[in-house]
């Protein structure tokens, strides 16, 4: 399975100018190789920037991307990782739900599509990511 991060998602549904080509590209490669996930913080995150009336489910399954909640073992580890965040001087610029992606996708998942490498890296050292690049 393929995590999908909120900001490739929200490129595509709401036609990013510089986003919006790659993201499509990415995960319909990604498609076509796995099923592609999006976890409990993604669908929150995604709604909160759609018009009210529009629901992000069925857009999500008309794509083919289902939702995979988030397991106790991966909420777990997301506190742990926020922990160690604020323990090496991080502030509130990072949200719970960046930490519940990676935990989510890293425990859950195979990989992660994302465009915030370099917080994943760090944080989740050994997820597989996968850029969509345009």
């Amino acid at each position: 399975m393929i995590a999908l991060d909120s900001p490739v998602l929200i490129d595509l549904l709401v036609g990013d100018a510089r986003h919006a080509e790659a993201a499509e590209a990415c995960i319909g490669d990604a498609l076509g190789r796995d099923d592609v996930v999006v976890c409990d913080a993604v669908i929150a995150e995604v709604q909160a920037v759609l018009e009210s009336s529009v629901g992000l489910m069925e857009p999500l399954a008309t794509l083919g991307i289902r939702h995979l909640a988030t397991s106790e073992s991966a909420a777990m580890r997301a506190g742990y990782m926020l922990k160690r965040f604020r323990a090496r001087g991080g502030g509130r610029e990072r949200l719970v739900a960046d930490f519940l992606i990676g935990a989510h996708a890293m425990l859950q998942c195979d990989a992660l599509i994302t465009r915030d490498a370099g917080f994943f890296r760090d944080y989740f050292k050994g997820l597989k990511l996968i850029i969509p690049h345009g």
